[in-house]
């Protein structure tokens, strides 16, 4: 029995021979189960706590999933299985897994009503899309549809004692990129600020849930037009991209044309397991992400045999590939379709990306979509490895459900991995022991050769020690990619020592009996051993089990083996969104407390480590973010359930004064003496403009031109000064940016001059001497310059140069006067090419300037993202690092200099 963490309920118990009783249902069985052994599962009420999710029976066995429900809310992740076998009805329980939170407290009863929390996760997604990476609003901005929420219910987050939440689904289209959005959100019910978000789109590479009637529109249309005449069944053929001709199972329409409908698997006249491959080129992505793009059709041709045009699109691929894949499951595994169920399984290819090649793959929770390749890449659908990737993540979906973020997410890549790479891998005969049988999606080249080509690679060699990225969840969901060989690499190693066939069963066995949604590395290993000895693995299959594992760093408590080489000033700050302040030799920060359940409070602390830490907020229930200090003033947002309160307070102590209050954020914030800055928005869809206070005024006073278009942002305080990036709409020349500083004294505004015509400026920093900003003014969206001019505008200069080979993609900027310091990305990072993988490089990390820039260092050579920089004087800097897998308040006083 291996114990639960943070939780009485152990999360395995194995090797049991208990009798169940053979009346009623399988899920009858299993709550009388637990509730009979309450001693051993500590679950006082299973009848009351758990909710049957789904019954699997095959060969003689049963595995019931039962939903946890913390007085009568549903809680994330809160699955616990009963896996019991039964002959000559009578039933025996053979193990169970899972996690059960029996610390669950809070109350259920919300404070913060649905709309609010709807456009508080509206507004929390439209912030995420604001990294690095983003160029502003393209000119027809204005015809992209604002992003929109969809109210989910309530939902508990076990954290702690459990944080009640309103979870929101917002939808849309990125208004600089045109990608689609489906971010999943869970915003406090109580005070209404959001807690936790991810994407819920599943992609094959990594990039910048759909409703459940989707997935039958295509399967109904097909239904229908099957019905409409009398339907005939033929065995047709295509092209391959690879140039082999293969069978195709296609139905004869009433039309007499062909079209790639199989229905060779249904049972009877249903259309149960139906293949269908439905045309979407002239479709972008962002007409079929969590949507039925309205006017397409399956791929059709006059005759049986499919001609060029359906080579040339994927389809070839996608429908013969969809039928490997089915039959793969059904054959090895006994599964019927993706969700067990017979589903029909839609594939959609040829998506475009504004009309220019997409090269890429996602199931979005009812479909496949696949990317027209382009003039390197090939359709995704030309991989079978790619296929079954993407097909695997229904399967995953519709078990475990791994919740796609952190450590469970890049299980579930990890997983999706495997299974597509050991379809193929079977399929054409691939020796296990060849160097390139990890290889994945290297066939979609038309010139690279295949390990050039490859988006990953399983025999890559990765452990957690030398190779675990840590990242927040706004990064790659929190690495689902990045980290997703560690652990895929583990499991292809075991098919290389079990065979394919006993590793294939014993992985399927761990996805579908053992695992549940928020399990990470450690529970991943434990459900694997447990499915093998569970088929009778050897004993010698066991240990080599066991070694896999081993070798790539995943054993109990890895998390606890990774090196830094800056300071801690505080640890495991469990905030999402709020960001970092310093000044006058303290820092500011947001925290919660060691389970992340308690809403946040401000902390304050000196930069050289010494002194006792402060608690600058009240601890009222609120969520206190977003800080800022001069080192006698902290300012912050509190996030309530009817308003966002400005707040500031003494750092000496004294009251909390209550600035301004709105329905929406307060952002960037910055004090100095008696003036407070900020940016603010009314309402969704209104520009952001930048404004400041005095102390002791009630009415904020906006700087710069506002209209339906034109914004302000970007704002930086310093001697009564302010600067900030202007954005003004002009047709037909569209929008145009500057760089203004004003004179909060006098009212004069100074135009800064520029080296050319900016494309995008960013963040601005103010010192005693200069204004730095960040510029682009060429076609490389990957290249910035850090600029730099006298407060009087002359003297205009680049610090850092936006060509050359050192021009880095800055993305924000904070100064003293002594250094400026960078947050830096790289392009794989923000647009992810073909290709590439996510790698330490390529994640945001902090350089540092000499003001001239003559002098240009690393400050930490960490391994993992560097976020929220703050500078606290001289060269000293503060920041989140997320390299040991939880996000930590570090600094250094003064740069590492180069990192090998």
């Amino acid at each position: 029995m291996l114990p639960g963490r943070h939780t009485a309920t152990p999360a395995l118990v194995d090797g049991l021979h208990e009798e169940a009783g053979g009346g009623g249902s399988a899920a009858d069985a299993a709550l009388a189960h637990l509730a009979a052994r309450r001693d051993r599962y500590h679950i006082a009420d299973p009848a009351r706590d758990l909710s049957p999710r789904q019954t699997v029976a095959a060969g003689g066995t049963e595995t019931v999933r039962l939903q946890q429900r913390h007085r009568g809310v549903e809680v994330l992740g809160g699955q616990y299985v009963v896996r019991m076998e039964r002959k000559g009805g009578k039933r025996t329980v053979t193990g169970t897994s899972g996690r059960y939170f029996t610390g669950l407290k809070t109350a259920v009863t919300p404070g913060a009503d649905e709309a609010l929390a709807v456009e508080r996760a509206v507004e929390a997604a439209e912030r995420r899309l604001e990294r690095a990476g983003t160029t502003g609003p393209r000119d027809d901005a204005e015809d992209v549809p604002p992003l929109t929420g969809t109210a989910r219910g309530l939902v508990v987050l076990p954290m702690g004692e459990g944080v009640l939440t309103r979870h929101v689904t917002v939808r849309g289209t990125h208004p600089a990129t045109g990608e689609p959005v489906l971010q999943e959100v869970y915003v406090d019910a109580r005070s209404g600020y959001p807690v936790l978000q991810y994407s819920g789109i599943k992609t094959f590479t990594p990039a910048g849930a759909a409703p459940a009637t989707a997935a039958r529109r295509g399967g109904a249309t097909a239904a229908a037009a099957a019905a409409a005449g009398e339907e005939q069944r033929v065995t047709g053929s295509g092209v391959k991209q690879d140039g082999r001709t293969v069978e195709l199972q296609l139905v004869r329409d009433d039309s007499g044309g062909y079209v790639m409908r199989d229905r060779t698997r249904t049972r009877g006249t249903g259309d149960d397991n139906q293949l269908s491959t439905w045309d979407a080129r002239g479709k972008d992505v962002s007409d079929v992400s969590g949507r039925w793009p309205d006017g397409i059709k399956e791929f059709g041709s006059p005759t049986p045999g499919f001609g060029k045009d359906a080579t040339e699109a994927g389809a070839v691929d996608a429908h013969w590939a969809a039928g490997k894949v089915h039959d793969y499951y059904r054959t090895v595994h006994g599964r019927d379709s993706l969700d067990g169920r017979g589903t029909t399984v839609n594939s959609l290819v040829g998506v475009t990306w504004f009309g220019t090649p997409y090269v890429n793959a996602f199931w979005d929770g009812t479909k496949m979509v696949y990317g027209s390749g382009d003039a390197e890449y090939r359709p995704l659908s030309a991989g079978l490895d790619v296929v079954g990737h993407e097909m695997t993540h229904g399967v995953v979906e519709n078990s475990a459900n791994l919740v796609y973020a952190g450590q469970s997410g890049a299980l579930n890549e990890a997983i999706a991995d495997y299974f597509g790479n050991a379809i193929k891998t079977d399929a054409y005969g691939i020796a296990m022991d060849s160097p390139d049988s990890g290889l994945l999606g290297e066939t979609l080249c038309r010139t690279k050769t295949p390990r050039a080509c490859a988006l990953r690679d399983l025999n890559d060699g990765r452990t957690t020690s030398a190779s675990f990225l840590g990242v927040a969840f706004g990064t790659d969901n929190g690495g689902v990619h990045l980290n997703s060989t560690i652990f895929s690499g583990a499991l292809w190693d075991l098919r290389k020592d079990l065979g394919r066939t006993l590793a294939d069963k014993v992985v399927y066995k761990a996805l579908t009996e053992y695992l549940t949604p928020l399990d990470g590395f450690t529970e991943g290993r434990n459900a694997v051993l447990a499915a093998a000895r569970a088929l009778g693995v050897p004993a010698t299959g066991l240990r080599a089990a066991e070694r896999a594992f081993n070798a790539h760093g995943i054993v109990p408590d890895w998390e606890l083996a990774m090196g830094v080489d800056s300071d801690l000033l505080l640890g495991r700050l469990n905030t999402t969104d709020s960001s970092v302040g310093a000044g006058g030799g303290w820092w500011v920060t947001a925290k919660s407390n060691d389970s992340g359940s308690e809403p946040y409070s401000v902390w304050a602390g000196r930069t050289d480590g010494t002194g006792a830490l402060k608690l600058v907020s009240p601890n009222d229930g609120r969520y206190h973010v977003n800080p800022a200090t001069d080192g006698r003033t902290v300012v912050w947002e509190a996030y309530g359930p009817g308003s966002v309160d400005l707040l500031a307070r003494p750092l000496a102590g004294g009251p909390v004064k209550k600035l301004l209050s709105g329905r929406r954020g307060w952002h960037g914030l910055q004090v100095e003496g008696t003036l407070v800055s900020f940016s603010h928005t009314f309402r969704p869809g209104v520009p952001v403009q930048v404004g400041y206070l005095r102390l002791g005024e009630t009415e904020p006073t906006w700087v710069g031109r506002h209209s339906r278009r034109d914004s302000t942002a970007f704002q930086s305080l310093r001697n009564g000064k302010l600067s900030y990036i202007q954005r003004t709409y002009s047709r037909p020349t569209g929008y145009r940016y500057s760089t203004e500083l004003l004179d909060i004294a006098t009212g004069r505004t100074t135009v800064l001059p520029q080296a050319g015509t900016p494309q995008y400026l960013g963040p601005t920093a103010l010192t005693d001497r200069y204004v730095f900003w960040i510029a682009r003014e060429g076609d490389d969206q990957a290249r910035r310059a850090v600029r730099r001019a006298n407060l009087d505008g002359t003297g205009m200069t680049d610090i850092s140069k936006e060509t050359g080979p050192d021009a880095l993609f800055a993305g924000a900027l904070t100064a003293s006067d002594d250094a400026v310091t960078v947050t830096a990305y790289h392009r794989d990072w923000a647009w992810p090419a073909p290709g590439s993988q996510y790698r330490n490089d390529i994640l945001p990390k902090l350089w540092q300037f000499s003001t001239d820039g003559s002098r240009r260092d690393r400050v930490s050579c960490n391994r993992g993202e560097q976020s929220q920089a703050a500078a606290a004087g001289g060269r000293q800097v503060v920041w989140m690092d997320a390299t040991t897998g939880y996000t930590d308040l570090v600094t250094r006083a003064r740069p590492a200099g180069r990192c090998t």
